[in-house]
């Protein structure tokens, strides 16, 4: 992974760079009309909504402090069909100009902490018909298939991603945290939950239910770590 990427949770600032990166998917795809408007007000109002309804999260990816890429998620669950809790991503989506960068495998990262805190026990994802280089870049991470969907376990997809981030380093990059210690810190996360007991552990922030600007530093911090030992995508994100 190259240096000068960062994820983190969308503010209220972004909205014109998330409407910017989601009429840039629809130029690209060859299903654009199914993938979202072409109407730029339209487009901010509905970004808006996902942000607002509960469980509704935004990543923003930004490469050399651009914004170069997004992740549309949901928390769903517990409900009367099922008690267990997962994070769908409706979008991932990186600039053509900013692929093989390590982007969307960041972006992934960055989806892993938000399902942790949540409690999500997995994570789904359904990209479009087609979009072969997304279909490519999920399986090689472990996404199965579940019907039009993808699907993989929050601990699978977390060790997969520690897996790629501990073989390649950046050159003169500064390795803060190797894939033993995420192991570890998952193993301690699983065994909390499983005790029913809070979980204190330095340097990981407080959930996301402690405020919405810890979460964010939370997501940031683990995803800077990850940036730093990982490396890029073989088969980049393309489209949704």
């Amino acid at each position: 992974m190259r240096l000068g990427v960062q994820v983190r949770e969308a503010l209220p600032g972004d909205m014109e760079s998330l409407v910017a990166l989601c009429l840039a998917a629809r130029r690209e795809a060859a299903v654009g009309a199914q993938l979202c408007t072409d109407d730029a007000d339209r487009l901010r109002d509905q970004l808006g909504a996902l942000l607002a309804a509960r469980g509704g999260r935004v990543l923003v990816a930004f490469l050399d402090d651009e914004p170069a890429g997004l992740l549309l998620a949901r928390v769903v669950g517990p409900g009367p069909f099922t008690d267990l809790v997962s994070l769908d991503i409706e979008a991932i989506y990186v600039l053509p100009t900013a692929r093989r960068r390590g982007l969307g495998h960041a972006l992934l990262v960055g989806a892993t902490t938000v399902a942790d805190e949540a409690g999500a026990t997995e994570m789904y994802s359904s990209p479009l018909p087609g979009a072969r280089g997304m279909q490519r870049f999920l399986a090689r991470l472990g996404f199965a298939p579940a019907a039009s969907h993808r699907v993989v376990t929050t601990a699978a997809l977390q060790r997969k991603l520690t897996h790629e981030s501990g073989h390649v380093g950046a050159p003169g990059s500064v390795r803060r945290s190797g894939p033993r210690g995420l192991e570890d810190l998952i193993a301690r996360r699983r065994q909390a939950r499983a005790a029913r007991q809070p979980v204190v552990e330095e340097p990981v922030a407080p959930a996301r239910s402690s405020g919405a600007d810890q979460g964010r530093a939370s997501i940031t911090m683990q995803v800077n770590r990850a940036v730093q030992s990982g490396r890029p995508s073989s088969s980049s994100t393309t489209t949704w």
